[in-house]
């Protein structure tokens, strides 16, 4: 299922390999360098070579594991290039390295004249340390797919002849009976059939509460049963499920996004021709046109090509790169790889998911509404029956209750009434505390709280209602509530001149109540999970490049079809793998932080190519021997690449002031600094 080009290496073997490869070239480049004609002239090192034997002679026994091990991935590379009617990097390196060898080989053989195996070697190990930082950089190697795939359980339980028998997901049929057990995982789509219980579904649809499930529900595989004892049947399985088909549409997206990589192919394209004819023509010229040695010609050539070579430009990204991932992990924002930093600095509006991004994906009791008893003695009444209760709406009053310290009653006779409510006796009173269907199972009249409970679904709440016995006495109202950075988010977003869009498949009522706390420019709220990804590609038909932050597994294909896709925090491995940023922390003030950390990296790879062109402006005529004859100025290929090493060495330090960068501060409490 996996789409690399380098059969089944790892990423980390891969990085690894490329450390080897540059340890070795630059080790064995040391002694080269020492027995060569600069270690010789330059550096006045004397000492005869090892064994007796001819300086060259052991200059190249030294050369060939840089030749045919740490360089070799040059030469193929250059030769899958060649293959594909191309020119790239590769080619380049190839050339440089391969003609500076070769001739030098020719030379030793025949047993005249001056060789350069150092100008080759060092060259090598240059361009070797820019592949290990970049592809270090590049890291984040996607198994999206496989923990899509893992969210799914292994077993699943089948009913045959009554009995539950453990057989693999994979051999569910449709139309078989599933037992589902409390926290179980339900392994497919399926209908329930018997049981009441309430629904995990967020990790698939992003919904922040469990939903109600009962005799005739739709059930989605990969959600969380919490509380009853299910029986399903299967409706999808395999590849029909609602997971396999966010599964195809996550790969979908991560195949078809390659427009910017064929840009820059395009660019080193032209480069690479450019060194190329430079170096040939350069060393036609000393070969024709003056009386010089061919061993100088074939130098100048060299030299061109060598100093051609877009190294400082090779690393003038990555080495931006791998300040700005580090700035970013210091603040637990991890980019997965180079084009994500890229893009980040691009972004013009920024696309969020509600729930468990702006908000805290639980719900809080946002106030007590009174009609027939006082606050004060609603309050502990309520708070005595939600103790007891496992529901997380319970759960949240219970919270609310223990944080205003309402003193603990005792509730007796107890009783959950699944997908209702809970009934119990406090201080002698029957406390009725559910939906409306419990005050109709219990014969209350709702009369004004009908209209109250109007108006509060209105505004987005979940309403609670209370009933003493027998008559309704208050309304308690429930939310999501937004996170408490989530404000300060969205304004840093707004200064920043990035566009903030809210896309949720809540009603509209409470996404447009959160909308307008946190001040959000856009809020597209009934967004079935399916269409989310749709929604993305509707911002980008009108010439956005959309930044998409999500948490779910619903939220896989908006991510992969965002230009740019954020997970946050504490979201799904799913969501985390789909994504080309993850925020380790679930603070929405991360995303701008992201963005930022993106658009200063951008400025330093600029700064860095400016350097780097301007570089191979000066450097080329003074390679190509063009002030020999006037001033006797003239550069050997060892020395270009020391140059070059120079160049990237002053695109280094540049890089390194990136970590000056100011960014927004999370305020963490009253000691936030």
């Amino acid at each position: 299922m996996g789409h690399g080009g380098h059969g089944d290496l790892s990423m980390a073997a891969m990085v690894a390999d490329m450390r080897r490869r540059f340890l070795v070239a630059a080790v064995l480049s040391v002694p080269i360098l020492l027995w060569s004609a600069i270690g010789r002239d330059v550096l006045g090192f004397d000492v005869p070579a090892p064994f007796g034997l001819r300086d060259d002679v052991f200059q190249l026994i030294l050369s060939l594991p840089v030749i045919f091990w740490a360089s070799w991935i040059f030469f193929g590379g250059a030769f899958r290039a060649l293959r594909a009617r191309t020119l790239d990097m590769m080619v380049l390196v190839a050339v440089a390295i391969g003609t500076g060898w070769t001739y030098s080989l020719v030379v030793t053989l025949t047993g005249g004249g001056e060789v350069f195996y150092e100008a080759a070697t060092v060259l090598a190990a240059f361009v070797l340390l820019g592949h290990w930082f970049e592809m270090r950089a590049r890291g984040g190697a996607n198994d999206a797919i496989r923990s899509l795939l893992e969210l799914a359980p292994e077993k699943a339980l089948v009913l045959r002849d009554g009995e539950p028998v453990e057989v693999p997901t994979a051999q569910v049929v449709v139309g078989d009976l599933v037992l589902v057990r409390p926290g179980g995982r339900i392994p497919v789509d399926a209908v329930v059939v018997a049981g009441e219980s309430d629904i995990d579904e967020s990790m698939v649809t992003g919904e922040s509460l469990p939903v109600h499930k009962a005799p005739g529900s739709e059930v989605i595989g990969a959600t969380i049963n919490t509380t009853g004892i299910l029986r399903v049947r299967a409706v999808k399985v395999g590849a029909d499920t609602a997971l396999a088909q966010i599964v195809s549409l996550v790969q979908q997206a991560q195949n078809s996004r390659a427009p910017g990589q064929r840009l820059a192919d395009r660019a080193a394209f032209w480069l690479v021709l450019v060194a190329l004819v430079g170096g040939l023509a350069t060393g036609l010229v000393w070969l024709l046109a003056t009386d010089r040695p061919t061993q100088e010609a074939v130098l100048f050539a060299i030299t061109v090509v060598v100093i051609t070579c877009p190294d400082a430009l090779g690393l003038a990204t990555p080495t931006a790169i791998m300040v700005g991932t580090g700035l970013g992990a210091g603040r637990g924002v991890l980019f997965k790889n180079a084009t994500a930093l890229e893009t980040a600095a691009g972004v013009t509006t920024v696309v969020m998911d509600k729930t468990g991004t702006l908000t805290k994906g639980e719900p809080e009791v946002t106030g007590f509404e009174t009609l027939s008893l006082p606050e004060e003695d609603l309050v502990p009444l309520v708070a005595a029956v939600e103790r007891e209760s496992e529901h997380p709406l319970a759960a949240a009053i219970a919270r609310h209750a223990d944080v205003r310290g309402v003193p603990r009653r005792p509730a007796e006779a107890f009783s959950n009434v699944p997908g209702q409510g809970a009934v119990a006796t406090v201080d002698g009173y029957r406390v009725a505390v559910g939906n409306s269907r419990l005050m109709r199972a219990e014969g209350v009249a709702l009369g004004e709280a009908a209209r109250r409970l109007d108006a509060l679904a209105a505004d987005g709440r979940t309403a609670v209602l209370v009933a003493v016995d027998g008559r309704i006495a208050g309304l308690v109202g429930l939310a999501d509530t937004p996170r408490p950075s989530a404000a300060a988010a969205v304004t840093a977003l707004h200064d920043a001149g990035v566009e903030v869009v809210m896309l949720t498949g809540d009603n509209a009522g409470t996404a447009q109540r959160i909308g307008r706390e946190l001040g959000i420019d856009t809020v597209i709220a009934e967004v079935l999970p399916g269409d989310k990804a749709a929604e993305i590609a509707r911002l980008q038909g009108g010439g956005r490049r959309v930044a998409m932050v999500g948490d779910g597994v619903n939220d896989a294909p908006a991510l992969a079809q965002a230009d740019l896709g954020i997970a946050i925090g504490a979201g799904t491995d799913v969501a985390i793998e789909t994504a080309d940023v993850v925020l380790m922390r679930s603070d929405p003030l991360d995303v701008p932080t992201a963005l930022l950390v993106g658009r200063a990296t951008v400025r330093k790879m600029r700064q860095n190519l400016a350097w780097a062109v301007g570089y191979n402006t000066v450097a080329l005529p003074i390679a190509a021997g063009v002030f020999a004859p006037l001033v006797g100025l003239t550069l050997r290929p060892e020395i270009a690449a020391l140059t070059m090493s120079g160049s990237s060495f002053l695109v280094a330090v540049n890089a390194l002031l990136l970590k000056r960068q100011k960014l927004p501060r999370t305020p963490t409490g009253p000691h936030a600094d």
